[in-house]
């Protein structure tokens, strides 16, 4: 009788653990019980990942790295890789080693550079031993026979190793989000580049538009035909979702500015970046000046609550010049600090400038925002040790140049420096007033509008920003710097500000999650490393060794009656 009822409990045993196990393969729940919720996605990344409806398939190149820092980026990879194939089954992803085959690994090396993907070299310390280790910190993503690059490590300047991979972990998500909506989610949005205002040539805004290319349709755009057909110019930019005014150099008429008020008012983003001096070459002196550039533009952004001033921002935190000396072959490049290219590095949590690298600027003006009921968030500024230069300014190399290295070599002189932080970059949100409101109208539209709806705007007090160098006739990417081999943020910048002007999915806020990224120290842990092998090996040994004679003694005790 016993018999039976034990293979009855066995038998219902066995039958619970099957329906326990059939029930969880059809309800499958995950529980992230990190503090900062690292393992669990976004809205925005399980709007893109709903979109996969075919497999995509992600190769990783992290596999058999030694570097520490890079093994904790790859076990951050393949957790949150894990997490999208939980959540969509068609992302599939696997890690290589792109240098396994050693007798290749040159060729391959060859190959994987001519495909844009540029190898780290970091410094490995095993055993009191230092190793150079060549890393590529890259995914392929492909779907549907197209393929993106996926960056896995972000660029800082005079950041240690450690900084770079925790900065890359927390745009890990954000990198993967972004290059998936690249793959599977169509072209929409519309962005119209204006021409016929002296803005900056093609050649010099080649890569920024070549990258905005993969996500948004890209056009050039005049406002030539306003005196001939007013109407027909507004309800052909009415077609854009964006405007960009990339540094214009000839002042806009009225006509002109009545038909970029409209396209605002009709809900349209713009992003402008305008200079409001211009430097001038004394053939006489031999001096640059820096004059005040007159674009017509004043009544126009004071009315939507900001004011661009003719000013040159002088700042202590800031990208150095390269210079020549000598003449021809004999000329030698050395670069010297040049306070008049301000090198900005936002704290703001603000997603667009969120974890990005310094941002280059070459002769900003400042910003002053005005109280108007436009919602304004800075993104950009100079540091606090600013000094505000009044135009005409001379500006002489010769005497600039000495007094620059005096500064850095001995500190600024806070009195020389009195203006504190100063605006760069100005982001403006809500609902318009128009220009021309109770004004006379420079021309007549059918339905023209004195509020606008709910939009965005961001002002950029230097054009430069957007200007890639050149070499020979080939533009490099935009915020590299030839002469100095820097990188620098401008690019991440200002893609980071359209996908916000236009990014109706909320991927980009992806960018203000925070992952607390617990490193190991090399130097404390080389130091510390017997005693930790004793206390990790010898103490558990230890702790068994007199559980097991305490167990013997107390079991003789107990039995020896």
């Amino acid at each position: 009788m016993k018999l039976k009822q034990n293979i009855k409990n066995i038998t219902l045993l066995i039958a619970g653990i099957l329906i326990l196990n059939w029930v969880s393969s059809l309800v499958f729940k995950r529980f992230d019980l990190t503090k900062d919720k690292r393992y669990t996605l976004s809205e925005a990344s399980k709007n893109t990942l709903a979109t996969v409806d075919s497999p995509i398939i992600v190769d990783v190149f992290l596999k058999g790295t030694a570097a520490p820092e890079f093994k904790r980026l790859k076990e951050e990879t393949e957790q949150l890789l894990a997490s999208f194939t939980t959540y969509n089954q068609n992302v599939r992803y696997e890690f290589i080693n792109p240098l396994e085959d050693e007798e290749d690994a040159q060729a391959i090396a060859q190959q994987l550079a001519s495909m844009g993907l540029t190898a780290a070299q970091v410094e490995v310390k095993q055993n009191g031993k230092t190793n150079t280790e060549v890393v590529y910190p890259w995914a392929l993503a492909t779907y549907q026979e197209k393929t993106v690059r996926i960056p896995l490590l972000k660029n800082q300047l005079g950041a240690t190793t450690e900084d770079r991979v925790s900065a890359s972990i927390q745009n890990l998500e954000y990198a993967f989000a972004d290059g998936f909506s690249k793959l599977s989610t169509p072209k929409r949005r519309k962005v119209a580049v204006l021409k016929g205002n002296g803005e900056l040539d093609d050649r010099y805004v080649a890569d920024f538009f070549a990258s905005l290319k993969e996500y948004y349709f890209i056009a050039p755009f005049t406002l030539d035909s306003v005196a001939s057909n007013p109407q027909k110019t507004l309800n052909d930019i009415a077609q854009y979702d964006l405007l960009v005014i990339a540094q214009p150099s000839e002042a806009f008429s009225e006509q002109e500015k009545y038909v970029l008020d409209q396209f605002t008012m009709q809900g349209g983003s713009s992003l402008w970046l305008l200079d409001a001096t211009q430097t001038e070459l004394d053939t006489v002196s031999g001096k640059t000046f820096a004059v005040p550039r007159d674009l017509n533009l004043s009544d126009f952004f004071f009315k939507y609550g900001l004011r661009i001033n003719r000013n040159l921002v002088k700042d202590i935190y800031a990208a150095p010049i390269t210079l020549a000396t000598g003449s021809e072959r004999e000329s030698q490049y050395s670069s010297y600090p040049w306070f008049y290219h301000p090198l900005s590095s936002s704290a703001n949590n603000h997603p667009i400038v969120t974890n990005i690298e310094g941002v280059k600027f070459e002769y900003a003006s400042s910003i002053d925002t005005l109280n108007n009921g436009i919602d304004k968030t800075i993104l950009l500024s100079s540091s606090p040790v600013t000094k505000l230069v009044g135009l005409p300014a001379a500006i002489d190399f010769d005497k600039e140049i000495p007094e620059n290295l005096r500064v850095v070599n001995e500190g600024p002189d806070p009195n020389a420096f009195p203006d504190g932080e100063q605006t760069l970059a100005v982001l403006l949100e809500g609902s318009f007033t128009s220009v021309y409101k109770n004004r006379v109208k420079p021309v007549q539209f059918a339905g023209d509008k004195t509020e606008s709806s709910v939009t965005k705007m961001v002002v950029i007090s230097d054009g430069n920003i957007i200007k890639n160098q050149l070499n020979g006739n080939r533009p490099l990417e935009l915020g590299f710097d030839k002469f100095t081999s820097s990188f620098y943020g401008n690019k991440e910048f200002l893609l980071n500000t359209v996908n916000y002007l236009l990014d109706d999915s909320g991927l980009i806020n992806i960018r203000t999650k925070e992952i607390a990224i617990p490193f190991l120290d090399v130097q404390k842990a080389s130091k510390e490393r017997t005693q930790w092998q004793v206390l990790n090996l010898v103490l558990p040994l230890g702790l068994l060794l007199i559980f097991g004679v305490g167990f013997t003694y107390f079991r003789k005790k107990k039995y020896a009656k």
